[in-house]
């Protein structure tokens, strides 16, 4: 499966994870994991482990740069796309246009364009922030 594939099960995997959570629905990662995948695959379960192990920090860094919005009143997908950007520009090797470039790609495919936008400008100002470090 290639990276671009990996990122889509990333973002559907969340999507799940916080449909459950908002159900009150208990969440066993590991049985939701590999209900979307035919085989193993160490980039979808280390990005999707490494997102919901931090995810108080993507959230925080999506705050930030969000203009008068906060990621709680986007929808879950838009929130997964966002908070896998964020995650790759920060905790893997990915370069991070890669990273912004695969989100967006995500983002035209499953969000209006407002949001396209939205997720292409936070993304932007968290590769500033870290390049500035």
């Amino acid at each position: 499966m290639d990276r671009h594939k990996s990122r889509y099960k990333i973002m559907t995997i969340l999507y799940q994870v916080f449909l459950y959570r908002k159900n009150k629905i208990e969440v066993n990662l590991e049985n939701i994991i590999s209900s979307q995948l035919e085989e193993k695959n160490e980039f979808v379960e280390s990005s999707v482990k490494g997102i919901i192990d931090n995810e108080d920090v993507l959230e925080e860094k999506a705050n930030k740069y969000l203009n008068n919005w906060t990621l709680d009143r986007l929808g879950y997908t838009d929130q997964a796309i966002i908070k896998l950007g964020i995650y790759e520009i920060l905790y893997t090797e990915t370069e991070e246009k890669i990273c912004i470039n695969e989100a967006i790609e995500l983002a035209k495919q499953y969000s209006d364009d407002d949001v396209v936008k939205m997720i292409n400008g936070v993304l932007d100002k968290v590769y500033k922030e870290k390049n500035e470090e």
